[in-house]
């Protein structure tokens, strides 16, 4: 088995993904897995690995999503924890990867919601997440028809998952992308 570095990691997933809003998903995800390990005293920089290439066959191979990743990495001798969490944050649409470590329900919930909370900041008249508030997120979760392809259902069945309020998800959500707002194009 070989423990990858965020370098390994960046250059696969710069392999496999050519669009920027892919791209910048995958470093958004990254981002805030890592402000989810620290808050829970775990790995960092193992979360942050799996939250950057976690979508990493999603533009190449939409229809094996998961399924290509698996391949990709078990080739590059990736360790077996790694994969199973990539492969658990599609339990129920792309996979029978049921999460169950506390990384892989994190993965899970994060995943959409960092995409709902990419559109909520585009739409303030800032375009920023420095100065975004959880409220303005909870106001856009309840309007259907807004970033409808963030799959509420999901996130909220993660949450439920962690044993943890939305409230509270979407705040250290948000706070784990500002640190990478600049990057983003989300500093406003």
């Amino acid at each position: 088995m070989h423990t990858p570095t965020r370098e390994e990691a960046l250059i696969l997933l710069e392999q496999y993904t050519k669009t920027a809003g892919l791209l910048n998903h995958g470093k958004s995800v990254e981002a805030v897995m890592r402000r989810f390990a620290r808050h829970f005293g775990e790995d960092e920089e193992k979360w942050g690995i799996i939250g950057l290439v976690h979508d990493l066959d999603w533009e190449k191979f939409p229809d094996d999503h998961c399924r290509k990743t698996k391949e990709i990495l078990e080739e590059a001798q990736w360790p077996a924890d790694y994969i199973r969490a990539i492969m658990s944050h599609a339990w129920g649409m792309f996979t029978e990867d049921e999460p169950v470590e506390t990384m892989e329900k994190v993965l899970y919930t994060i995943d959409e919601l960092t995409g709902l909370i990419t559109a909520t900041a585009l739409v303030r008249p800032s375009r920023s997440l420095l100065d975004m508030k959880v409220k303005s997120v909870t106001k856009k979760w309840k309007e259907k028809s807004f970033a409808a392809g963030a799959n509420r259902e999901i996130i909220q069945q993660g949450a439920d998952m962690l044993g943890m309020p939305l409230p509270e998800i979407i705040e250290m959500t948000i706070d784990g992308m500002k640190q990478i707002a600049d990057e983003l194009g989300l500093a406003g």
